[in-house]
């Protein structure tokens, strides 16, 4: 899987969404999408789709929805997650959300919509004729019936894709041999929202019609899985409590306290009441949480990266770039924690030899993400630092190609092409860029 956006440890972005996602934004946090990795590679598989085939989208919203848009693009809101009691509830919405991906759902859902507009239109410009003629009553029934038709014609259209999303979503869940029950029990904490007023509805179920006919036909297939009741890898339960625990200390820092009182000493409890303390800036009482965390678990790179978050914070660089360092050996493939410890490294010292260091890290996490803008623009300043300006200003313009503001980059590469030395490898990537912004500006002019 692909995560879009950019993280250090645990960021919010306000970047551009969908239209169902404006006014909110994408979460990026390593241990989240590691935890997601593990649960959702066996449904891809199952779908036989690569793991790389499919992008994971976390918005950032209390709102209780999930949806696809854009071609392969999962988005999964923050207050869905936070509504599931365990990973199969989990896993039982993405594996649904796959199957209008699988189903061509989008493109189809594209076309329903066109012809529900077209009815709508034409249901206007009737009651409009209506009204022209003197019949105001006409016209307002004309164009209230013609958008009633307009509607039931999209949602019929959209009901079958959820009948038919389901039915795919259960046979994933069969062939990855997990127990589905997970669909049905988050589909029924949905059921009695059918029955509000859709102003007072979960946005799931607005876009997701939950019918009584749907969860029987789910149940029905449920009933008759051989994997059913076979329980979760522990682990996978465990990471789902602390996924849990992570956003509320993150996204609701005040709730932390009414969701795990003191009593409660379980790893998760404790993971949030530590990031509500960090918050909140009171780093005393994170550090002595954190310090009981990582008496059990010395190991673990979410609570050293935290850790390194802490100091950071505190203004303590050495003691944050030590463990982020710590974090960076524990998950060699974390790109997030890599750009992280390159962004502290920098923060923290302006000799060579921590500036060299820093690119080090950066040009290993641009492998892993590629499509990360901020680890350019942090390349950009590292090299800056070196003196070595013509690469600076190619690592602004690939942010810039990357970002979409390709008029920034082309000006960026522009100076780069006359910075480098002839000839040069970085004389040759100017050039590309060059190339390669004007092919994509003539596109968007035709």
């Amino acid at each position: 899987m692909r995560w879009v956006a950019l993280s250090l440890l645990f960021i919010l972005f306000a970047l551009p969404l969908p239209a169902k996602a404006q006014g909110y934004g994408y979460i990026r946090d390593t241990e989240i999408e590691q935890s997601m990795n593990e649960w959702f590679t066996p449904i891809l598989r199952a779908a036989g789709l690569s793991t790389k085939s499919v992008n994971i989208i976390l918005v950032n919203s209390p709102e209780v929805n999930a949806f696809v848009a854009g071609g392969n693009n999962v988005f999964i809101y923050t207050g869905l997650l936070m509504k599931t009691d365990s990973v199969g509830e989990v896993i039982g919405v993405f594996a649904h959300e796959l199957g209008h991906v699988t189903g061509g759902h989008l493109i189809r859902t594209r076309e329903a919509a066109t012809r529900a507009q077209g009815a709508a239109l034409v249901s206007t410009l009737v009651g409009f004729g209506a009204a022209i003629l003197g019949g105001g009553d006409a016209a307002v029934a004309a164009m209230s019936t013609g958008q009633a038709f307009a509607t039931s014609t999209y949602l019929a259209h959209s009901r079958i894709q959820e009948s038919s999303a389901d039915q795919a979503a259960i046979s994933y869940i069969q062939d990855a041999e997990l127990d589905p029950e997970g669909f049905r029990t988050f589909l029924g904490k949905l059921e009695n929202q059918e029955l509000l007023p859709a102003s007072q509805q979960v946005e799931y179920v607005r876009t997701h019609p939950i019918t009584r006919n749907r969860i029987e036909n789910v149940s029905t297939r449920i009933e008759r899985t051989a994997s059913k009741d076979k329980p979760y890898p522990k682990e996978w339960q465990e990471q789902h409590r602390r996924m849990k625990a992570k956003l509320i200390g993150f996204i609701n820092p005040d709730r932390v306290y009414n969701v795990y009182p003191e009593a409660d000493t379980s790893m998760a409890a404790r993971y949030a009441r530590v990031i509500a303390a960090y918050k909140k800036n009171n780093f005393s009482r994170a550090h002595d949480i954190m310090d009981t965390m990582l008496s059990e678990e010395p190991q673990n790179p979410y609570f050293l990266e935290l850790l390194g978050q802490i100091y950071r914070d505190e203004g303590k660089l050495d003691l944050a770039v030590e463990n982020f360092e710590k974090a960076v050996k524990f998950s060699e493939d974390s790109a997030m924690i890599k750009m992280a410890l390159a962004h502290v490294l920098l923060e923290s010292s302006k000799d060579e030899a921590a500036t060299r260091e820093a690119i080090k890290y950066l040009k290993e996490a641009v492998v892993l993400e590629p499509r990360t803008s901020f680890l350019y623009r942090l390349l950009a300043t590292a090299y800056g630092r070196l003196g070595q300006d013509g690469q600076a200003q190619l690592y602004l313009a690939e942010e810039g190609v990357i970002r979409g503001d390709l008029d920034y980059a082309r000006r960026q590469a522009e100076i780069a092409a006359k910075e480098v030395e002839p000839n040069s490898p970085e004389k040759i990537r100017a050039e590309d860029l060059l190339l390669y912004i004007k092919q994509e500006q003539a596109r968007e002019m035709n």
